[in-house]
């Protein structure tokens, strides 16, 4: 039998914030978020608070993806993980859209920690001379 890493945290229950609750002593509250391609994460209000990101693409099951297409195979293309606060997000309530919206900005959003970023699947053309110009 494989050695299972100590699990730290437990899901709450459904549409509840945080996503998942510590169970041990040191560990946080965790907000889970995942977005598409290059966007940032959202939520419909802004709450503070310790969250892990992850951004993704869509190509295909041989590992394949080309800027601007879409497959039908999820690729974790990066993960971040930061503390945020209320004045992190912009805020929008624009008359007509789907209802309130709170996006990470992009300066908070940068900010957080890069811990997973697997170059293959960056959806963005290279700029500047850098591969991925959000990376830390």
């Amino acid at each position: 039998m494989a050695h299972q890493p100590p699990v730290e945290n437990k899901r709450n229950g459904p549409h509840k914030f945080p996503d998942l609750l510590p169970l041990k002593r040191g560990a946080c509250d965790l907000e889970l978020k995942v977005s598409l391609e290059s966007n940032r994460p959202k939520g419909h209000l802004p709450k503070p608070g310790m969250y892990l990101t992850a951004r993704y693409v869509l190509g295909d099951r041989q590992a394949g993806h080309k800027i601007g297409t879409r497959g039908d195979t999820v690729w974790i293309w990066e993960m971040r993980v930061g503390k945020l606060t209320a004045d992190d997000f912009a805020n929008s309530n624009t008359a007509g859209d789907s209802g309130k919206t709170s996006v990470v900005k992009t300066d908070a959003f940068y900010a957080m920690d890069v811990f997973y970023l697997d170059e293959r699947f960056i959806p963005h053309k290279p700029r500047k001379g850098r591969l991925y110009p959000g990376h830390n």
